[in-house]
Protein backbone atom coordinates (compact mmCIF):
# COMPACT_ATOMS: atom_id res chain seq x y z
CA UNK A 1 0.00 0.00 0.00
CA UNK A 2 1.40 3.39 -0.97
CA UNK A 3 1.27 6.36 1.36
CA UNK A 4 -2.10 8.19 1.20
CA UNK A 5 -3.60 5.44 -0.97
CA UNK A 6 -6.32 4.71 1.60
CA UNK A 7 -9.81 5.67 0.50
CA UNK A 8 -12.27 6.11 3.36
CA UNK A 9 -16.00 6.12 2.64
CA UNK A 10 -18.23 8.71 4.32
CA UNK A 11 -15.29 10.43 6.00
CA UNK A 12 -17.21 13.50 7.00
CA UNK A 13 -19.81 11.62 9.04
CA UNK A 14 -17.38 10.04 11.48
CA UNK A 15 -17.48 11.53 14.98
CA UNK A 16 -15.15 11.61 17.98
CA UNK A 17 -15.28 12.57 21.62
CA UNK A 18 -12.97 15.56 21.88
CA UNK A 19 -11.61 17.12 25.04
CA UNK A 20 -10.40 20.42 23.57
CA UNK A 21 -8.81 22.09 20.56
CA UNK A 22 -5.79 24.38 20.32
CA UNK A 23 -5.82 26.37 17.10
CA UNK A 24 -2.25 27.69 17.05
CA UNK A 25 -0.10 25.09 18.79
CA UNK A 26 3.66 25.20 18.42
CA UNK A 27 4.95 22.21 20.42
CA UNK A 28 3.12 19.23 18.92
CA UNK A 29 4.91 18.95 15.62
CA UNK A 30 6.51 21.33 13.12
CA UNK A 31 5.19 24.82 12.44
CA UNK A 32 1.88 26.22 13.63
CA UNK A 33 -0.57 23.40 14.28
CA UNK A 34 -4.25 22.79 14.83
CA UNK A 35 -4.14 20.41 17.79
CA UNK A 36 -7.11 18.16 18.62
CA UNK A 37 -7.04 16.65 22.12
CA UNK A 38 -9.14 13.49 22.02
CA UNK A 39 -10.76 11.71 24.95
CA UNK A 40 -9.75 8.25 26.09
CA UNK A 41 -6.39 6.71 27.01
CA UNK A 42 -5.35 3.09 27.74
CA UNK A 43 -2.69 4.24 30.24
CA UNK A 44 -2.78 5.86 33.66
CA UNK A 45 0.64 7.52 33.76
CA UNK A 46 1.45 8.72 37.24
CA UNK A 47 2.82 12.02 35.92
CA UNK A 48 0.00 12.68 33.43
CA UNK A 49 -0.94 16.36 33.28
CA UNK A 50 -4.25 15.63 31.51
CA UNK A 51 -5.94 12.90 33.58
CA UNK A 52 -9.26 14.46 32.57
CA UNK A 53 -8.73 12.88 29.12
CA UNK A 54 -8.43 9.31 30.42
CA UNK A 55 -12.07 8.31 30.11
CA UNK A 56 -13.77 8.53 26.75
CA UNK A 57 -16.97 9.78 28.35
CA UNK A 58 -16.68 13.14 30.09
CA UNK A 59 -19.12 15.90 30.95
CA UNK A 60 -16.68 18.49 29.62
CA UNK A 61 -16.03 16.68 26.31
CA UNK A 62 -17.70 17.41 22.99
CA UNK A 63 -18.85 15.17 20.15
CA UNK A 64 -17.60 16.54 16.84
CA UNK A 65 -17.70 15.19 13.30
CA UNK A 66 -14.85 15.16 10.81
CA UNK A 67 -16.81 17.71 8.78
CA UNK A 68 -17.07 20.13 11.72
CA UNK A 69 -13.40 19.86 12.63
CA UNK A 70 -12.21 20.06 9.03
CA UNK A 71 -14.27 23.20 8.39
CA UNK A 72 -12.50 24.89 11.31
CA UNK A 73 -9.05 23.51 10.41
CA UNK A 74 -9.19 24.98 6.91
CA UNK A 75 -9.56 28.48 8.34
CA UNK A 76 -5.89 28.23 9.37
CA UNK A 77 -4.52 26.93 6.08
CA UNK A 78 -2.42 30.05 5.46
CA UNK A 79 -0.73 29.69 8.87
CA UNK A 80 0.14 26.09 8.06
CA UNK A 81 1.45 27.04 4.63
CA UNK A 82 3.86 29.72 5.81
CA UNK A 83 5.05 27.88 8.94
CA UNK A 84 5.21 24.30 7.66
CA UNK A 85 2.47 23.29 10.09
CA UNK A 86 -0.74 21.29 9.91
CA UNK A 87 -3.00 19.20 12.13
CA UNK A 88 -2.03 17.09 15.15
CA UNK A 89 -4.29 14.51 16.76
CA UNK A 90 -3.31 13.89 20.36
CA UNK A 91 -5.06 13.04 23.59
CA UNK A 92 -5.61 11.00 25.46
CA UNK A 93 -4.88 8.48 22.71
CA UNK A 94 -6.21 9.12 19.18
CA UNK A 95 -5.82 5.46 18.23
CA UNK A 96 -8.66 4.60 20.61
CA UNK A 97 -10.96 6.43 18.19
CA UNK A 98 -9.56 4.94 15.00
CA UNK A 99 -12.48 5.58 12.65
CA UNK A 100 -12.40 9.31 13.29
CA UNK A 101 -8.60 9.48 13.20
CA UNK A 102 -8.46 7.63 9.88
CA UNK A 103 -11.23 9.72 8.34
CA UNK A 104 -9.80 12.99 9.65
CA UNK A 105 -6.37 12.29 8.25
CA UNK A 106 -7.80 11.07 4.92
CA UNK A 107 -9.69 14.34 4.49
CA UNK A 108 -6.64 16.37 5.52
CA UNK A 109 -4.47 14.62 2.94
CA UNK A 110 -7.05 15.46 0.27
CA UNK A 111 -6.56 19.09 1.32
CA UNK A 112 -2.77 18.78 1.24
CA UNK A 113 -2.38 19.26 5.00
CA UNK A 114 0.51 17.89 7.05
CA UNK A 115 -0.67 15.27 9.57
CA UNK A 116 0.85 14.39 12.95
CA UNK A 117 -0.20 11.52 15.20
CA UNK A 118 0.76 11.86 18.87
CA UNK A 119 0.56 8.41 20.45
CA UNK A 120 1.74 6.29 23.36
CA UNK A 121 2.11 3.34 20.98
CA UNK A 122 0.72 1.01 23.64
CA UNK A 123 -2.02 -0.38 21.41
CA UNK A 124 -2.82 -3.52 19.45
CA UNK A 125 -1.84 -3.20 15.80
CA UNK A 126 -4.54 -3.96 13.22
CA UNK A 127 -5.39 -2.95 9.66
CA UNK A 128 -7.02 0.29 10.82
CA UNK A 129 -3.84 1.34 12.62
CA UNK A 130 -1.76 0.56 9.54
CA UNK A 131 -4.12 2.57 7.33
CA UNK A 132 -3.87 5.52 9.73
CA UNK A 133 -0.08 5.35 9.60
CA UNK A 134 -0.19 5.48 5.79
CA UNK A 135 -2.03 8.79 6.17
CA UNK A 136 0.43 10.13 8.75
CA UNK A 137 3.34 12.43 7.90
CA UNK A 138 4.92 12.37 11.35
CA UNK A 139 4.46 10.35 14.54
CA UNK A 140 5.19 11.74 17.99
CA UNK A 141 5.89 8.56 19.97
CA UNK A 142 6.03 8.68 23.76
CA UNK A 143 8.41 6.08 25.15
CA UNK A 144 8.07 6.23 28.93
CA UNK A 145 10.95 3.86 29.65
CA UNK A 146 12.85 1.03 28.00
CA UNK A 147 12.69 -1.03 31.21
CA UNK A 148 9.51 -3.12 31.46
CA UNK A 149 9.18 -2.70 35.24
CA UNK A 150 9.76 1.05 35.14
CA UNK A 151 7.36 1.34 32.23
CA UNK A 152 4.68 -0.60 34.10
CA UNK A 153 5.11 1.58 37.20
CA UNK A 154 5.09 4.80 35.15
CA UNK A 155 1.88 3.84 33.34
CA UNK A 156 -0.03 3.14 36.54
CA UNK A 157 0.41 -0.62 36.31
CA UNK A 158 -1.55 -1.02 33.08
CA UNK A 159 0.99 -0.50 30.28
CA UNK A 160 2.86 -3.17 28.32
CA UNK A 161 6.26 -2.14 26.98
CA UNK A 162 6.23 -4.95 24.44
CA UNK A 163 3.33 -3.31 22.60
CA UNK A 164 5.25 -0.04 22.37
CA UNK A 165 8.30 -1.80 20.99
CA UNK A 166 6.20 -3.62 18.38
CA UNK A 167 4.63 -0.32 17.38
CA UNK A 168 8.00 1.42 17.11
CA UNK A 169 9.31 -1.41 14.93
CA UNK A 170 6.27 -1.04 12.67
CA UNK A 171 7.02 2.66 12.29
CA UNK A 172 10.55 1.74 11.28
CA UNK A 173 9.29 -0.90 8.83
CA UNK A 174 6.94 1.62 7.21
CA UNK A 175 9.59 4.38 7.28
CA UNK A 176 7.23 6.76 9.10
CA UNK A 177 9.16 9.86 10.25
CA UNK A 178 9.08 9.84 14.05
CA UNK A 179 10.00 12.10 16.94
CA UNK A 180 10.43 10.17 20.19
CA UNK A 181 9.38 11.99 23.36
CA UNK A 182 10.65 11.01 26.80
CA UNK A 183 9.60 12.51 30.13
CA UNK A 184 12.44 12.86 32.62
CA UNK A 185 11.14 12.23 36.14
CA UNK A 186 13.56 12.24 39.10
CA UNK A 187 13.68 8.91 40.96
CA UNK A 188 11.46 7.29 38.31
CA UNK A 189 12.76 7.53 34.74
CA UNK A 190 16.23 8.99 35.37
CA UNK A 191 18.10 5.71 35.96
CA UNK A 192 21.47 6.06 34.22
CA UNK A 193 21.64 2.51 32.87
CA UNK A 194 18.08 2.67 31.57
CA UNK A 195 18.76 5.99 29.87
CA UNK A 196 21.72 4.49 28.03
CA UNK A 197 19.62 1.47 27.08
CA UNK A 198 16.84 3.69 25.74
CA UNK A 199 19.23 5.86 23.74
CA UNK A 200 20.88 2.74 22.32
CA UNK A 201 17.50 1.34 21.28
CA UNK A 202 16.34 4.57 19.63
CA UNK A 203 19.63 4.59 17.73
CA UNK A 204 18.46 1.42 15.94
CA UNK A 205 15.31 3.14 14.66
CA UNK A 206 16.37 4.62 11.31
CA UNK A 207 13.08 6.54 10.96
CA UNK A 208 13.57 8.58 14.16
CA UNK A 209 14.42 12.15 13.25
CA UNK A 210 14.67 13.63 16.74
CA UNK A 211 14.27 12.97 20.44
CA UNK A 212 12.55 15.35 22.83
CA UNK A 213 13.57 15.28 26.48
CA UNK A 214 10.63 16.68 28.44
CA UNK A 215 11.35 17.67 32.06
CA UNK A 216 8.67 16.53 34.50
CA UNK A 217 6.53 19.37 35.87
CA UNK A 218 3.80 19.85 38.44
CA UNK A 219 1.47 21.97 36.31
CA UNK A 220 -1.21 19.28 36.09
CA UNK A 221 -1.24 18.37 39.79
CA UNK A 222 -4.37 20.41 40.46
CA UNK A 223 -6.36 18.27 38.00
CA UNK A 224 -5.62 15.15 40.02
CA UNK A 225 -7.00 16.89 43.10
CA UNK A 226 -10.09 18.09 41.24
CA UNK A 227 -10.76 14.53 40.05
CA UNK A 228 -10.09 13.04 43.52
CA UNK A 229 -7.23 10.94 42.13
CA UNK A 230 -4.24 9.75 44.13
CA UNK A 231 -1.31 11.81 42.85
CA UNK A 232 1.83 9.91 43.81
CA UNK A 233 4.35 12.53 42.68
CA UNK A 234 3.37 15.41 44.98
CA UNK A 235 6.82 15.55 46.56
CA UNK A 236 8.78 14.76 43.39
CA UNK A 237 10.99 17.72 42.39
CA UNK A 238 11.18 18.96 38.85
CA UNK A 239 14.55 18.14 37.23
CA UNK A 240 17.01 21.02 37.27
CA UNK A 241 18.33 22.64 34.10
CA UNK A 242 21.66 20.94 34.78
CA UNK A 243 20.06 17.50 35.14
CA UNK A 244 18.04 17.94 31.96
CA UNK A 245 21.08 19.14 30.04
CA UNK A 246 23.05 16.09 31.22
CA UNK A 247 20.40 13.72 29.90
CA UNK A 248 20.19 15.57 26.59
CA UNK A 249 23.95 15.22 26.19
CA UNK A 250 23.71 11.52 26.99
CA UNK A 251 21.27 11.03 24.11
CA UNK A 252 23.39 13.19 21.80
CA UNK A 253 26.38 10.95 22.56
CA UNK A 254 24.52 8.22 20.67
CA UNK A 255 24.32 10.41 17.56
CA UNK A 256 20.70 11.34 18.14
CA UNK A 257 19.23 14.76 17.35
CA UNK A 258 17.81 16.15 20.59
CA UNK A 259 15.16 18.83 20.46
Amino acid sequence: MKKYEVIVIENLNQTATIHSIETCGTVDGPGIRYVVFMQGCPLRCIYCHNPDTWRKKSKSAHIKSVEEVLEDVLKYRSYFHFSGGGITLTGGEPLLQKNFTKSMFAECKKEGLHTVLDTCGDIEIDDDVKEILHLTDLVLLDIKSINADTYKKTTGGVGELERVLRFSELLKELSIPTWVRFVLVPALTDNENELHELASYIQTLSNVEAVGILPFHQLGAFKWEELSLDYKLKSTPEPTITETKRVKELFRSYGLVVR
